[in-house]
């Protein structure tokens, strides 16, 4: 659908798309509205307000690598139209494809006003959704991921097209967090020293040709003095086609200003360039400018400062994620993208509410400093670690005192296989890739600790404290240590596996009690457990339990321990264990390196990381050489489209072995050099610029040993044949003991 979308605008016809009727949740933009090339429009009724069943953005493409683009683009009145019946008369419509047709014509009014013999020179997809957002009327109260540029405005996009010259523009073009709460979800929290990059991805709009270039690295103009504290790293489209492209803002204040509180305002200016027109000689050339107006406050204390791990999470359309609540039967798959700023939206401003500041981690777990941060938070996730991460999250946890909260989801390999389905688009059975979350994975992660989940459903209602909450397809605790805490409840298991146990249940025996929150203290760290995160999801919430959270953080963040939580009746005389055969095991039929950032990839922080270990492997580690493939994913070919699936397999995935200090073959490189390990990270050309300095050097030694050796022979012609003879073996002696280390 993407690559058809792109072959349409590339051949220059406007296309104007309904953004979509997933309404009021965040992150559920349709496709192709959410393409860039494409005029995406959201619905709003006769009084301004946008319409409950608008779909919000941010687009979720980008995510976890970036925060999504803007969209809808603009939005026009979809809520209680009038249009004719099939039959005769007319009814009233409501929805998104009403709203976009009013744009198709308003497209088609500004069409009209083009004289004919300028319109191939002006006319394209760039240059009427510059015309249509630089002149929409910008809402009162809607964010910009609700109405992107605004109501659209005939008028005003008519006086912007009317005197129009082909050029390139920025979308939005003003940025200022300032402005609550139309820039939400920037504006809720001001940038401070330390931090994550926070990043905002921005579309470039070139009408000046189909294909278009930036022609030198954008570049970041302070307004005043304090400017200066900001540091920006751009990432772009080094190719702008057809007719758009992106650049991403990764924003940070500098170390100098970590006390620094106030505004900081300037520009970021861009040059793009396209080929010459027909008919012209020269290329044609645009400055792009996008105006920063950013809040910036202390750094606030480590136990206030969150860290949300995006990396973990597998966003959709890569594969078939299923639905978290098993309940929901209309929504199978998990595609609002599980983002802090799109169905976790709702939490993310109860975060703020309450004091805390999150910051996004789109890296692995070896790409930032425990020491910044009270709680890592991990809710739903669906990817593999590498065992560097283990490792150091093991030793964050208990020797550098990081809170680790996690919220799981349900996994359970027969539901899984049950719940495949034949799609008649790529005539192949599509089968979940995991669960609601990679409960084998987790168990990883948490097994240090003497922690797993198991493979239960479990479905019901419960109260803590007079709170009421609802555990909606949530799994259970099996493993945990002696001196935690442990709350169970009655639950029904309505996995594959549990229903005949169900059957016996619902005859008249009790539910039987399931461990679902478990909370620990851990070395100088803390841990808190809980086996469901639909309460926290806006998705298919039933109810919500941002209570628990609060408590939760309390104690990992600042090990505050609420009395009812930590009762003597909760706390473990003895430890909960699972033999290892009884654990959830990894599926073996389905390829996990199409849709893992982790399986068969490198590790490596990216450029959301700080920028202190941009290309490196993380924060003090030396890792170097490793598998390609995780142990117990086999890289497979089943020839039969996405997902295919011929069964499922109880295998366990085998323990890792722990690398001894110059097993690697980058350690020898630079023990041939150091004589010993380095003491920085080291950075990922050293797999081909150390060998390269070694061999340089090594040839540079040898060529010099040679022309020494020639000098002495022709000195030594006339000596006696004792000193030659000696002076020859020795220079042999050295030659060959270099060219064996070599």
């Amino acid at each position: 659908m993407v690559l058809q979308v792109w072959e349409i605008t590339a051949n220059n016809i406007i296309m104007v798309s309904a953004i979509g009727n997933d309404g009021p949740l965040y992150g559920t933009l349709n496709n192709p509205a959410d393409q860039s090339d494409v005029i995406g429009v959201g619905g709003i009724d006769y009084s301004d307000h946008i319409a409950s069943f608008s779909s919000r953005g941010m687009s979720t493409w980008e995510i976890p690598h970036g925060y999504g683009r803007v969209k809808p683009d603009v939005v026009a009145y979809g809520r209680e139209i009038m249009g004719s019946k099939i039959s005769t008369g007319c009814k009233q419509l409501s929805g998104t494809s009403v709203a976009s047709p009013v744009v198709a014509g308003v497209v088609c009014l500004l069409v009209s006003i083009i004289p004919e013999n300028r319109r191939k020179e002006i006319l394209n997809p760039a240059s009427m959704k510059q015309a249509l957002v630089e002149g929409a009327a910008k809402l009162v109260g809607p964010n910009m991921y609700e109405q992107g540029a605004g109501r659209v405005d005939l008028l005003e996009s008519f006086e912007i097209l009317k005197s129009y010259q082909p050029r390139a523009s920025i979308f939005p073009s003003i940025l200022d967090y300032t402005n609550c709460p139309y820039t939400w979800p920037f504006c809720r929290q001001a940038l401070y020293s330390g931090a994550m990059p926070v990043i905002f991805n921005a579309t470039i709009l070139n009408g000046m040709g189909v294909i278009g270039y930036v022609q030198s690295p954008p570049t970041w103009h302070p307004s005043t003095e304090e400017g200066n504290l900001l540091r920006i790293h751009f990432t772009y489209s080094e190719v702008i086609w057809p007719w758009t492209g992106y650049l991403a803002l990764h924003m940070q204040i500098k170390e100098e200003g970590g006390h620094f509180s106030g505004v900081i305002e300037g520009n970021v200016i861009v040059r793009i360039f396209s080929p010459p027109a027909q008919g012209e000689k020269t290329a044609r050339t645009s400055t792009c400018v996008l105006q920063l107006k950013l809040n910036v406050v202390p750094t606030p204390p480590r136990s206030k400062r969150i860290l949300w791990d995006q990396f973990h999470s597998i966003k959709y359309p890569p594969g078939y994620i299923p639905r978290d609540s098993l309940d929901v039967r209309n929504d199978i798959l998990d595609w609002h993208g599980d983002h802090l700023h799109t169905n976790f939206h709702i939490m993310f401003n109860m975060l703020r509410d309450a004091g805390y500041y999150v910051e996004t981690l789109g890296s692995p777990f070896t790409c930032f400093d425990a020491s910044h941060y009270g709680t890592l938070l991990l809710v739903d996730l669906e990817d593999e670690y590498f065992q560097e991460e283990i490792e150091k999250l093991r030793d964050d946890v208990i020797n550098t005192g990081l809170g680790l909260a996690v919220f799981a989801e349900w996994y359970n390999v027969d539901t899984m296989v049950k719940m495949r389905f034949f799609d008649d688009n790529t005539r192949s059975w599509w089968t979940p890739v995991t669960g609601g979350a990679n409960i084998p994975a987790l168990n990883d992660l948490l097994e240090p600790f003497g922690i797993a989940f198991g493979d239960k459903i479990l479905n019901g209602d419960f109260y803590i404290d007079g709170e009421h909450s609802r555990y909606a397809s949530g799994t259970d605790i099996v493993r945990f240590p002696r001196d935690g805490y442990i709350h169970s409840f009655p639950f029904l298991d309505s996995s594959e596996s549990g229903a005949t146990q169900n059957v016996l249940l619902n005859s008249g025996m009790n539910k039987a009690d399931s461990p679902i929150l478990g909370l620990l203290d851990a070395g100088e760290g803390r841990i808190a457990i809980y086996g469901d995160s639909n309460c926290l999801d806006s998705s298919h919430m039933v109810t919500n339990c941002y209570w628990l959270l609060r408590k939760i953080l309390d104690f990992t963040g600042s090990n505050i321990k609420d009395p009812v939580l930590f009762s003597e009746s909760a706390k473990q005389d003895v430890p909960l264990y699972e033999d290892d055969t009884r654990l959830p095991s990894r599926r073996t039929d389905v390829n996990y390196t199409l849709y893992s950032a982790v399986t068969g990839k490198d590790l490596i922080c990216r450029s959301d990381s700080r920028f202190e270990v941009w290309g490196t492997k993380g924060y003090n580690l030396h890792v170097r050489g490793r598998n390609k493939i995780m142990p117990g994913h086999h890289v497979i070919d089943l020839g039969r489209g996405l997902n295919s699936t011929f069964g499922s397999s109880r295998s366990r995935r085998p323990k890792f072995t722990k690398k001894r200090k110059g097993d690697s073959l980058g350690n020898r490189y630079f023990s041939l050099l150091y004589r010993d390990e380095l003491d920085v990270p080291e950075l990922v050309a050293s797999h081909w610029v150390v060998p390269a300095i070694v061999a340089v050097t090594g040839f540079v030694l040898i060529l010099s040993i040679w022309r020494i050796h020639h000098k002495r022979r022709r000195r030594r012609r006339s000596a006696s044949g004792r000193f030659e003879s000696f002076d020859r073996g020795r220079t042999r002696v050295n030659f060959e003991f270099i060219y064996v280390d070599q």
